[in-house]
């Protein structure tokens, strides 16, 4: 099988490089079904969160692929109501139980509001009692970031952001791999917006590899050293988007990718304040119900 490159984490934990995401399959059936399909295929990073609500597919799915615990490396995250030190305790507990594991591998607070000091707390208790190998944060700018890493004890390890041909984030990318926190993509195909999958510019390259767009922009996000988990419900395209290790780019076809980029995000806004009340305003009074 296929050896899958991995990223040494700031806390000299390894990382496969590729891996697989279960966003947007709640139904626990079709979850465990692709995690298993995924397993089969090779990939051996599963990344799944609370807030997906498909933890205990993941676990049935890895309990009954027969590997080895230490083969597979299988990250959550926490979703915003439990961000306080207590609901962050009992979220990690939850987690644990619903996937079925004695640890995580990756534990991510899922987005920057609310108490994240204090849930980052509960992480770092976590770790120190090896529930946990190592901790990070998703969709977290350079500033929020580095709050967190001044006022806490362990340096995030993970970084988790949105990263297509469309929306670059070169500044964000740059300063995380000077920080050593290793940037993970999500949402690398821009969920097709944008007609990405017929793009000219990247189908002219695709071609002269005998590979399809997808497995362009996977190349292209490998050899900026990130991290990146596509996710499909479809065994034929989970295969496709493993087969990215037998060709290279080079480095005028990186340039002419860098170039299409819309520097916009094709989801939504992260520091709009109207956004964040839409997306995150219940889930962020939550907090405030007793413990």
């Amino acid at each position: 099988m296929k050896q899958i490159p991995t990223i040494k984490l700031n806390n000299g934990v390894e990382m496969p490089q590729l891996g697989f995401g279960v966003f947007q399959v709640p139904d626990l059936n079709e979850a465990e079904q692709a995690v298993s399909d995924a397993l089969s295929v090779g990939y051996r990073l599963i990344d799944t969160a609370a807030a997906y609500q498909n933890e205990e597919a993941v676990g049935a799915a890895i309990k009954k692929s027969g590997i080895s615990r230490n083969e597979i490396f299988v990250t959550s995250k926490l979703w915003v109501s439990d961000f306080s030190y207590e609901k962050a305790k009992k979220g990690i507990e939850t987690s644990l139980e619903k996937l079925n594991l004695d640890y995580l591998d990756l534990y991510l607070l899922h987005q920057p509001y609310g108490d994240t000091m204090g849930a980052w707390r509960a992480l770092e208790e976590a770790v120190q009692e090896h529930k946990i190998r190592a901790i990070g944060v998703s969709n977290f700018y350079a500033d929020q970031l580095k709050n967190l890493e001044l006022t806490m004890n362990i340096k995030p390890a993970v970084n988790q952001i949105e990263i297509n041909p469309w929306y670059q984030q070169n500044s964000e990318v740059t300063f995380n791999q000077r920080d050593d926190v290793a940037v993970e993509a999500w949402a690398p195909f821009a969920e097709g917006k944008h007609q990405i999958f017929q793009n000219e510019t990247l189908a002219e390259i695709a071609q002269k590899y005998n590979k399809s767009n997808g497995q362009v922009i996977l190349r292209w996000l490998l050899q900026r050293n990130i991290i990146v988990i596509p996710k499909s419900v479809h065994k034929e395209r989970m295969i496709e988007n493993f087969n990215v290790f037998d060709f290279s780019l080079t480095d005028e076809e990186m340039k002419t990718i860098a170039s299409l980029d819309r520097n916009e995000s094709q989801f939504f806004d992260h520091r709009d304040p109207i956004t964040i009340e839409q997306i995150f305003g219940s889930s962020l009074k939550q907090i405030n119900n007793k413990e």
